[in-house]
């Protein structure tokens, strides 16, 4: 019987195109990945995403069941558009500074993943957006004040989680003030510790408190901690993440495709080295080639690099076991009348109780 408590289940794989590729669905049957991830590429009409979900799902095996993971956040991040509700970016919701509208999205954002049967998002972003020139956050932060960002993160987190979807708090430990994005390029900081502590990992500390079931790596380079290595990839980064912040739960890598990490190494160099320096599940988000080589890397490990992490992802799947598979009778009853309302209330900045 396949077994949880295998390294495979440390890779989440994307994909292209809306089928389930046949190497990647003889993967999913051997319980060799762990997640897969959904972009806009993937997705049809709602009937088509259900059954893409549904049939994603049934592939695993039942002791290692697939989380279906999506990074639905609002604005210009959010895979799924009309029919399904057009959310304004999270900006919007810290203008407003009503804790009760950012819950009432995620009660709204819970539902629409439930009935696809989706359980992870990636999000919130927990970065403050203290760089007017930053090309990659922006809105789609909170704001730029640390504290209104910490509040309204943590009360998404709680609604999303209340209601049974696992919330993912990125970028740690902040991608706001960077001038590059690191789709394209590899930003590096100058921040100290001190400046961390008071502004980037302030957010943070409060998705920790509010029990977020995930954080997500950056990668930027935080050169008074490690001029060398981007965060994904540094000890002393990750090392905050436990120690400065109490974070025990489960850490993703950003995709590792993308070129700030791509452009400087290999797979032989960041399997390794990210469950080294302390990341649990690693994220290969479209090309099949390197899902594959990934896994024979991830799978190569020494023991006592992965237990932790294999650890990790079993109480992550344990506290958040997929939602109810999707009725193939039933499609998801998208548009949501009522949260179209709510978009419309929050894009005119309107508090709930107005």
């Amino acid at each position: 019987m396949t077994s949880p408590w295998q390294p495979g289940q440390l890779l989440f794989a994307g994909f292209e195109g809306k089928k389930v590729p046949s190497e990647l669905a003889t993967l999913i049957e051997q319980g060799r990945v762990g997640g897969v991830i959904l972009f806009t590429r993937n997705l049809g009409d709602p009937r088509h995403v259900a059954g893409l979900v549904r049939e994603l799902r049934r592939l695993a095996p039942e002791r290692a069941p697939l989380t279906v993971a999506i990074d639905q956040e609002g604005g210009r991040v959010q895979r799924f558009r009309a029919p399904w509700t057009q959310w304004p970016p999270m900006r919007q919701l810290g203008d407003v500074d009503d804790l009760e509208l950012t819950r009432a999205f995620g009660s709204a954002l819970a539902l629409e993943l439930t009935h696809l049967g989706i359980g992870l998002d990636f999000a919130p972003v927990m970065d403050v957006d203290t760089n007017p020139a930053n090309p990659v956050i922006g809105d789609r932060s909170f704001g730029a004040d640390a504290a209104r960002v910490a509040a309204h993160g943590a009360a998404l987190i709680e609604r999303l989680q209340s209601l049974k979807i696992a919330a993912c708090a990125k970028h740690f430990p902040g991608h706001g003030d960077t001038h590059q994005d690191s789709h394209h390029a590899l930003p590096r900081l100058p921040h100290d510790l001190e400046r961390l502590r008071q502004v980037e990992l302030l957010p943070f500390r409060a998705a920790a408190q509010a029990k977020v079931a995930a954080m997500m790596s950056a990668h930027v380079v935080f050169e008074a901690l490690d001029p060398k290595r981007p965060g994904t990839l540094s000890p002393p980064v990750m090392h905050l993440i436990r120690e400065e912040i109490g974070f025990e739960g489960l850490v993703f890598s950003d995709d590792l495709e993308m070129k700030a990490i791509a452009d400087h190494y290999g797979p032989k160099q960041f399997v390794g080295g990210a469950l080294e320096a302390g990341v649990d599940a690693l994220l290969v988000c479209r090309k099949l080639d390197l899902v594959q080589e990934t896994l024979a890397r991830l799978e190569a490990l020494p023991d006592p690099t992965v237990e932790r992490a294999i650890e990790r992802m079993v109480a992550f799947k344990d506290a958040f076991p997929p939602p109810p598979l999707p009725d193939p009778a039933a499609p998801p009853p998208a548009p949501y009348a009522e949260h179209e309302a709510l978009a419309q209330r929050i894009a005119d900045g309107l508090p709930l109780s107005r």
